[in-house]
């Protein structure tokens, strides 16, 4: 799933309706939010329609869902971090990647698939005034569905 958005072509996985991605997405986001296990701040934000790379635009479909987190401490976040690396794979998601990203903060970063349901989150841990900005301690989320072509009749309609 993470090298779909580099290939040239889209290719489709299946055909579902946007409603139906829309609520497996919500459902993948609350399970994250779950096994983070913290109470904090999350943005309002829900799920919007993206045209698959190189698609034509009411063909193919992905949903993105980004989300974040306030959180109360560094620690707390820290914690959530850990539970999602030990916790997801508990759910058939793989971890893909764990570890500091290329950002100037070096922010610790957790990729992970979930090749069943055809999904893949990223989340981000963004430290209290990491990077030299004022920020409270934060986790950014970022739900992704793979290609669907709309079904027969149907039409993507809502980005």
């Amino acid at each position: 799933m993470t090298d779909q958005a580099d290939s040239s072509t889209p290719k489709p996985v299946g055909t579902r309706s946007v409603d139906d991605v829309d609520a497996e997405t919500k459902q993948i986001s609350s399970q994250i939010l779950d096994i983070m296990a913290i109470k904090g701040t999350m943005s309002k934000a829900g799920p919007g329609v993206s045209t698959c790379e190189g698609a034509e635009r009411g063909k193919l479909f992905l949903m993105r869902h980004p989300w974040s987190l306030t959180g109360k401490s560094d620690a707390e976040l820290m914690k959530a971090m850990t539970r999602l690396k030990e916790d997801l794979p508990k759910h058939g998601w793989k971890i893909v990647g764990y570890g500091p990203n290329s950002s100037k903060a070096k922010s610790l970063e957790l990729a992970a698939d979930h090749v069943a349901k055809k999904f893949a989150v990223k989340v981000e841990f963004w430290e209290r005034n990491s990077g030299g900005d004022t920020n409270e301690p934060m986790l950014l989320v970022n739900v992704v569905s793979a290609c669907y072509q709309v079904p027969d009749g149907e039409k993507v309609d809502r980005f």
